[in-house]
């Protein structure tokens, strides 16, 4: 029996690793180190204490007497482990309040050190209150600067989760916002298309977003663009990205990537001998795939701090790889994803299909309805459901999460629409969202159907394609694209001979339903045609976000208005 267990970090993976240790075995002596004040916080809330939704010390889930008094655990704060010797199983840890380094010998050690913010050493930096949103004392110093000198604007330099929901919650506290992205999109953990439904919210909260820039240096009361453009602000939250924690295993016979990464097998353990590593510190094998990736994502964390004190305790595990699920709110938009993007896919080998719908989130004529913009990726004449992203104001989470226990089970895309989920008119349709992508996706890999994407139609447009919408004449008349003609899907079985046989066909509507009804009518017909998957209602907010990128670029949307459709069945 394991009579001393170590466990650096006291956040998601170490925290979950020793309560867990505790229920196995009472009797083992159990110390957990935090190399900061706060022990087992919510970091993922950090960003919601900025705009009062969230109080500071509900930010902290467990403290030191708490993990004694429920778990007889010795949580130790402001303990920083500085080096780990595995040949006689012992760490040091100094104490970052007196300096004083102590030796602590152990049977087993878990290592979940987290990670650290990248901050670059940007010239004129000093001059610039800035501030990384991490720990509690990172938004102590951010709230206190708030309520200090009453802001009336801050820049956030990137677009990753924290930047976004730090933009967020600075513009809810009626701070004026500027969100810099040195890539081509924000939001990485989808694809770039998906990616401009966030944009668009957040530009239409006021938020001002700027792509495909870094930061060249800081001035007094300014950020400098690599463009030569200049943002007069008031402080500057560095949101840039992460890098592992684990600077005091250099030296350690704990193997480490280039990035210093831990290396761990299929049980979580290093290379050396009694030692384990979980969190955002370590690469996990993705399931799909088998490659190892970084994923610094809470849930993950706690999963593997489990697991870890199962194989401690001698219990087996089962660990099949991760497919990464994630979902971020962006003020009344709420973004989800789950497996694998294209831009992940893209050196995979995989031949891979897209499917794109936009069904109601409930039945259309209940109150609260809202489409649900979503996109399957799929494996090519398997089905193998590959990935998936939603977009809505509804619950975007609730179908990632179905189609994430989908990927788990290697399901196919009729596997999907054959799913039996809840219904009633408040919380969904007789067909599901879920059920609706994987009708198109099936249809799409059995040959049923030819489609473009939305994403094509501007330059289809632009060198004159014969490209129809029928929708009715009063949606086309709220809102249209230039170069598109109007045969209503009520009248286009009766008007054929409007059409070009000897060219194809390109086929939308609002959301690509009645879009593919009629190729299908088409094709019987003897036409080459294909469907917009997508059609107006992603190709709106599309071109618009794309014009906000780039005023130059010529706009195709003529009067469009989100919600111009009263039909909800497609």
């Amino acid at each position: 029996m394991i009579k001393k267990i170590l466990i650096v970090g006291g956040v998601a993976g170490g925290a979950s690793a020793a309560a867990r240790c505790r229920r196995l075995n009472e009797h083992a002596d159990i110390i957990m180190y935090e190399r900061g004040p706060v022990v087992s916080f919510s970091n993922c809330c950090l960003p919601y204490h900025i705009s009062g939704a969230m109080e500071e010390d509900k930010l902290i889930l467990m403290t030191p007497d708490k993990f004694k008094a429920w778990f007889n655990i010795d949580a130790r704060i402001n303990s920083n482990v500085i080096a780990v010797n595995s040949d006689e199983k012992y760490i040091e840890v100094e104490n970052t309040i007196t300096g004083d380094v102590t030796k602590e010998y152990f049977d087993a050690l878990v290592l979940s050190p987290g990670s650290n913010p990248i901050t670059p050493r940007f010239n004129g930096l000093e001059d610039m209150p800035h501030y990384c949103l991490k720990t509690v004392p990172d938004v102590s110093k951010i709230m206190s600067f708030i309520t200090t000198n009453s802001p009336r604007h801050i820049t956030v330099v990137g677009g990753g989760f924290i930047g976004l929901e730090a933009a967020e919650n600075l513009r809810e506290r009626g701070i004026e916002v500027t969100l810099i992205e040195g890539s081509d999109q924000i939001i990485p953990f989808v694809d770039k298309e998906m990616s401009f439904i966030g944009q668009s919210e957040l530009v239409s909260h006021g938020v001002e977003v700027i792509l495909n820039t870094r930061v060249e240096s800081f001035a007094k009361g300014k950020v400098i663009l690599q463009t030569g453009g200049e943002i007069e602000t008031d402080a500057v939250i560095l949101a840039i990205g992460v890098i592992p924690a684990t600077g005091f295993l250099k030296g350690s016979r704990v193997d480490l990537t280039e990035k210093g990464y831990i290396k761990v097998d299929e049980n979580y353990q290093t290379s050396a001998k009694s030692i384990y590593a979980a969190g955002d510190a370590i690469l996990v094998s993705h399931q799909i795939t088998g490659e190892k990736i970084p994923l610094a994502m809470a849930g993950p964390a706690n999963k593997q701090g489990r697991l870890i004190a199962d194989h401690i305790n001698g219990r087996q595990i089962l660990n099949k790889g991760y497919i990464g699920s994630g979902v971020v709110k962006l003020f009344n938009m709420n973004i989800a994803s789950t497996g694998m993007s294209e831009k992940t896919l893209k050196n995979s080998g995989i031949d891979y299909d897209v499917a794109y719908a936009a069904p109601p989130s409930i039945v259309g004529i209940m109150p609260g309805m809202n489409l649900v913009y979503s996109k399957l990726i799929f494996e090519k004449q398997t089905g193998r459901i590959l990935g998936a992203q939603f977009a809505s104001r509804g619950a975007s989470d609730k179908r990632a999460d179905v189609v994430a226990t989908a990927i788990k089970a290697n399901m196919t895309v009729e596997d999907l629409a054959d799913l039996e989920l809840c219904y009633a008119p408040s919380f969904g349709t007789g067909k599901d969202v879920v059920n609706k992508i994987g009708y198109v996706a099936s249809n799409l890999n059995d040959g049923s159907v030819e489609q473009v994407r939305f994403t094509e139609l501007y330059s289809l447009l632009a060198y004159g394609e014969q490209v129809i919408d029928v929708r009715e004449e009063v949606e086309y008349a709220a809102g249209r694209l230039k170069g598109t003609r109007n045969i209503p899907m009520s009248s286009l079985r009766s008007r054929l001979d409007e059409l070009d046989m000897n060219r194809t066909v390109y086929v939308h509507c609002r959301t690509g339903e009645r879009s593919y009804n009629m190729t299908r009518m088409l094709k019987s017909h003897g036409f080459d045609a294909k469907n917009v998957a997508g059609s107006y209602e992603f190709t709106r907010i599309y071109e618009e976000t794309q014009q906000n990128i780039d005023p130059s670029r010529e706009n195709i949307l003529i009067g469009a208005a989100l919600g111009c459709a009263s039909d909800f069945g497609e």
